[in-house]
């Protein structure tokens, strides 16, 4: 293989985007395409994808960024996939059609019953050999519930007639045209199925949650090569060979490669992730234990702490409540105003995750008065996404017994100056932004290209990449400090709201 003449795509399948990315052996992005699907809310609570408006816009774009590279199958090495996690799809063994629509990560149809498993006693016994805590945000009782709700679903999985994948799954059957039915261990470890200290799915778990083992993917390494393709999107078969949930993906394309490191992707929502290296860290403080990938017989573990609404409350902002008309509007409307003006808002749109894991809790803005301006409320749902990760940074801290000084962070949201520096005046350490700011794509690609050789190993991966800006502490520590404080005063007020 000539790797100055081959290039690696990644195939990053978002919760609200399809993207495709061309990267060069340099891990340059050559080429980039992205398409927007429909998000379908039925009913309060519930979130819902069409799968297969994730396969046509996935495959265009893929199809897209071949030709603005001006290149054809032929020059591609290999191709990586990293997804959205947790959200659930169902499909025929045989037709390969979906049987119901996705359920995304973000639905709370299955709250209720979540809380039935902890009154249970159940609870524990799901932490322990996952790592995770009794959520709806997990995709086992997605499963059970597509099971429940839609007629023969059952008798048809139990019977082998039935497919279930989180989306990478779900891309990887439609590229090679139903001959592999796989996932990996990290998206396999978000299930709320996947004993993460055997490796393997747990019987135990399945029988809690009445879910036929014979619809599970196989469980892969994240760089391995998986198949090749076989849809005709391609002129030629191209290995897929890796595989990694988005969080690990960025995890890995940060390069947080020893124990210790931590990455938050601000993205729809914010994720902290924290690599334990092999051993598993047990969270006091409803922070989740999970794997962070596996190359060759190595398998690394992670720290991580979800906020479910990050950067979706600018989306919420401009198309629900009509505040911005663009993205480009929210910073500058943000500093119109010199402070918030006393305004708080904590963005529980679908309840709050680490390190509260309220499911009853909802949005709330606080703190208006006659003299409160839309600056006021947008520099507050900025602060409001800080302020969250503050939180899990801090849980990560006095679990892991250790300060942090730095902080690296990617996704669509860090492009908002004054968010990376509030962050950082909250956070009283280094906010590290990379010029390459497509990393969760990176982190697939590199696992992608290792496992066809296309690199040698992670050591000729730390030559890559640079840094954009670093972004220090300027507001005095007490004045940051009491914003904090008020902010713990109003995330109480929205606890149990819905209950």
């Amino acid at each position: 293989m000539d790797k100055t003449k081959k290039y690696v795509m990644a195939l990053d399948q978002g919760t609200t985007s399809s993207r495709a990315i061309i990267f060069n052996h340099r891990g340059e992005a050559v080429a980039t395409a992205q398409k927007p699907f429909e998000q379908i809310f039925p009913r309060n609570g519930w979130v819902e994808h069409d799968p297969g408006e994730i396969w046509y816009t996935q495959s265009s774009v893929a199809a897209e960024a071949i030709a603005r590279a001006d290149l054809t199958g032929q020059d591609i090495a290999c191709i990586g996939i990293t997804n959205q996690r947790e959200t659930t799809i169902l499909w025929d063994r045989e037709t390969s059609l979906p049987i119901y629509n996705a359920i995304v990560w973000q639905d709370r149809r299955t709250s209720a019953y979540c809380e039935q498993l902890i009154r249970e006693g159940k609870g524990e016994t799901i932490r322990e050999k996952t790592g995770l805590r009794p959520d709806s945000y997990f995709s086992a009782t997605k499963i059970k519930w597509i099971l429940d709700h839609v007629e023969g679903a059952r008798e048809r999985a139990e019977k082998g007639k039935l497919c279930f994948g989180t989306v990478d799954s779900w891309l990887l059957w439609r590229l090679t045209r139903g001959k592999i039915h796989a996932t990996d261990v990290s998206n396999a470890s978000r299930t709320m199925l996947f004993n993460i200290h055997t490796l393997q799915w747990d019987d135990e778990l399945l029988k809690m949650f009445d879910i036929p083992p014979q619809i599970l993917p196989e469980v892969k390494a994240s760089s391995e090569i998986y198949s090749e393709t076989s849809t005709t999107l391609f002129s030629t078969k191209i290995p897929i060979s890796g595989i990694a949930g988005d969080q690990h993906a960025a995890l890995f394309g940060q390069q947080c490669l020893e124990a210790g490191m931590t990455k938050t992707t601000y993205g729809t929502g914010c994720f902290m992730m924290m690599n334990t290296g092999e051993k598993i860290i047990t969270s006091k403080n409803n922070l989740l234990s999970t794997v962070a990938w596996k190359i060759g017989d190595r398998v690394d573990y992670a720290l991580e702490g979800s906020v479910f609404v990050g950067g979706a409350v600018v989306q919420w902002l401009r198309d629900t409540m009509k505040l911005v008309q663009s993205w480009e509007e929210v910073q500058p409307l943000a500093e119109s105003v010199p402070d918030n003006g006393g305004v708080y808002f904590v963005p529980a749109l679908t309840g709050l995750a680490a390190p509260y894991w309220d499911q009853y809790a909802r949005g709330m803005l606080i703190g208006l008065t006659r003299g409160t301006q839309p600056g006021h409320i947008v520099r507050a749902a900025l602060e409001g996404i800080a302020y969250q990760v503050y939180d899990v940074l801090k849980a990560m801290e006095e679990d892991t017994q250790t300060l942090s000084g730095e902080m690296k962070v990617d996704g669509g949201a860090i492009h908002y100056d004054f968010l990376m520096q509030f962050q950082a005046d909250i956070f009283r350490g280094n906010i590290i932004r990379p010029n390459v700011h497509e990393v969760t794509a990176l982190g697939a690609a590199y696992m992608a290209g290792l496992a066809v050789g296309y690199w040698e190993g992670t050591e000729q991966l730390k030559d890559h990449g640079s840094i954009d800006r670093v972004f220090t502490p300027l507001l005095p520590a007490d004045t940051a400090q009491a914003y904090i404080d008020r902010w713990h005063k109003a995330v109480g007020k929205t606890l149990d709201w819905m209950k």
